[in-house]
């Protein structure tokens, strides 16, 4: 999926609810695109390096994350 971005949705984020305060979907990301610096920050991410395999998106339990 060429030109493929992630977009988070820190209306809908809760980074603190994940488990132990470590964001789900940041390890299902095989570009490491998404990135959290410490438990229970919010996650940050790099759009411009996404391939759109979407394994983020599935990962979200809270579905912050999405592709366009």
């Amino acid at each position: 999926m060429p030109n493929t971005m992630v977009t988070l949705n820190y209306y809908k984020c809760s980074p603190g609810l994940c488990g132990n305060g470590s964001c789900a979907a940041a390890p299902a990301c095989p570009l490491h695109i998404i990135k959290q610096e410490e438990p229970f920050d919010f996650p940050m991410a790099n759009p411009s390096n996404c391939r759109g395999c979407a394994k983020c998106v599935a990962a979200c339990p809270y579905r912050a994350i999405s592709l366009s």
